[in-house]
């Protein structure tokens, strides 16, 4: 018969070559294009808290458009925000605090941006199940609540010795905008769920111009105005202005307000960044 060319390729493998090893790359089991998915973060936790702390949970939303690529939206809300002991006992001994730049905090915040997957895999578990895992990357954009700590917590004693502790007050510092980016593990069980694992930095500027709707420029006029002994209402500031927020009483407004004037008199270009580690459970539709 004819001879036969040991370097002939058919289906892309060379035949009767002993040397030549043939490679197979398996088709991942479930396919991720066109599907959607949430995902339930019920807690996160800030892993770079110097100056503040955060915990709080989250959702994500996504669209995956291809096997490796994916729109998404991720809200989240903050119920523990606060200033850290260490800032807090640089107040009180020291008379120093830190500026904005590190100690703004996050009330709420929402991106949206797009998530890429650039390695995946599987890894048997269970009685030999198969579950598939893939590295993910993210990024977006958005807009972030912040606030800022204006009197730290403190501590009085009455006659009997009686303590009593009086919360800090706080001062909303306005909308920042936000960025976000983020990588981590994601791994889908079965058909419809996922498990993931990710840390993510937001990233929100830390300029301050006004807190509780109040400027610079309005905050010197209620300062002016209560020293001489007038109510707020005589400083004759805006409505966008809310002066009552800074306190119950003349006095708590006045120092308050007072307070929020030092902070937005010495503004900050910086940003911060906020790095969180978030646990979340996925259910894919």
């Amino acid at each position: 018969g004819p001879a036969v060319d040991p370097q002939k390729l058919v289906f892309g493998a060379p035949l009767y070559n002993p040397s030549v090893g043939v490679h197979t790359v398996e088709k991942k089991q479930f396919a991720d294009k066109g599907t959607h998915e949430l995902v339930l973060y019920p807690g996160w936790v800030q892993v770079n808290g110097k100056f503040t702390n955060h915990a709080g949970s989250g959702i994500t939303y996504l669209y995956h458009l291809q096997e490796n690529f994916a729109l998404q939206l991720s809200p989240i809300y903050n119920w523990y925000n606060a200033e850290s002991s260490l800032n807090e006992e640089l107040i009180n001994k020291a008379r120093v605090e830190a500026q904005a730049a590190t100690s703004l905090l996050l009330n709420w915040g929402a991106t949206a941006g797009v998530e890429v997957t650039p390695l995946y895999g599987k890894f048997a578990f269970y009685e030999g199940s198969l579950a598939h895992f893939s590295l993910v990357v993210s990024g977006g954009a958005g807009l972030g609540s912040t606030r800022h700590q204006l009197k730290p917590p403190t501590t009085e004693e009455d006659a009997k010795g009686v303590k009593t502790v009086i919360p800090p007050t706080f001062g909303d510092t306005g909308l920042k905008f936000m960025g976000q980016v983020g990588v981590g593990l994601r791994v889908q069980l079965g058909t419809r769920f996922t498990l993931r694992l990710e840390v993510r930095d937001l990233v929100y500027s830390a300029q301050v111009t006004t807190v509780n709707g109040c400027s610079g420029a309005e905050l010197e006029k209620i300062k002016t105005t209560t020293d001489a002994g007038l109510k707020p209402q005589a400083a004759g500031v805006s409505s966008a202005c809310r002066y009552a927020e800074f306190g119950q009483t003349t006095e708590e407004l006045r120092r308050d307000a007072n307070l929020a004037r030092n902070l937005v008199l010495t503004p900050s270009s910086d940003v911060l960044n906020n790095v969180g580690f978030y646990a979340g459970l996925g259910f894919i539709f």
